[in-house]
């Protein structure tokens, strides 16, 4: 056997062939199926955390501010050596749906009536406990009008569109002083924190209803477009704001040819 055989049948150095091949060593592909593994677990384990302490706070929250309206002996940790988490919830939520059934009845309703008189008396007080009525009516009857739709509005600056939660129309002397065009009222949340942001009127002409829930359009502005509304990625999204463009032009041309 000649030597040039002897060199073309022997095996290659150790690290020739990925050098030559332009192969990835194998140990770059194991840190990153660990890496990949790793954040999958951290996808699966991080909202099931975060729900369990958020409700778990809840709850603890809600039987600490319970804890000194149950008498002692109504107590769990008067029969148990510890105390029962959501005691305080439970007997919350029944005292709440009581007193809903005891306002109403006539004797219920007259001494909400009285209690409000009394209330709307006091200077100080009369504008809060209005306030917050309005605004637990607004969110939390049937009758209320808190936010069911959901907008495309021109902001801050032309061609640039922001999502925007449509209230009820202003009424009273609002809607005396604004120009003769039917008005919404719209509230723009600010990402990723939605309870500040902007409260303005809007011309309707000048807002684009969308086809989303509001449950869908908090989610999107949370996750700062991360997470767009029914799973359909940047398309969807896309999609609607071309639209919205285009009507917006279309009656831009209108209101130009009247």
């Amino acid at each position: 056997m000649t030597p040039s055989d002897d060199r073309t049948g022997s095996p290659p150095s150790i690290g020739e062939p990925e050098i030559q091949q332009g192969m990835t060593p194998p140990h770059h592909g194991v840190i990153s199926r660990l890496r990949n593994y790793f954040l999958t677990g951290l996808v699966l384990v991080g909202p099931i955390y975060i729900t369990i302490n958020l409700t778990w706070w809840f709850i603890t929250w809600v039987d600490d501010a319970m804890r000194p309206f149950i008498p002692v002996g109504l107590r769990t940790e008067h029969y148990l050596p510890f105390r029962v988490p959501g005691y305080g919830l439970i007997i919350a939520l029944f005292a709440l749906t009581l007193l809903g059934f005891l306002t109403a009845g006539l004797v219920g309703r007259t001494l909400v009536e009285f209690s409000e008189n009394l209330l709307n008396r006091m200077p100080i007080v009369r504008p809060i406990y209005k306030t917050m009525k309005q605004i637990f009516e607004a969110l939390f009857t049937k009758e209320g009008s808190s936010f069911r739709k959901v907008g495309l509005v021109e902001f801050p600056a032309p061609g640039m569109w922001s999502l925007v939660f449509v209230s009820q129309p202003p009424g009273g002397d609002v809607a005396a002083k604004l120009p003769n065009s039917e008005h919404v009222s719209v509230f723009l949340p600010c990402t990723p924190n939605p309870t500040t942001g902007f409260f303005f009127f809007v011309k309707r002409k000048d807002m684009v209803e969308l086809d989303i829930t509001v449950e869908n359009a908090m989610t999107l502005l949370i996750s700062a477009g991360m997470v767009q509304p029914n799973g359909n990625g940047d398309k969807k999204f896309a999609a609607l704001a071309a639209n919205a463009r285009a009507a917006q032009a279309l009656r831009k041309k209108k209101v130009a040819a009247e």
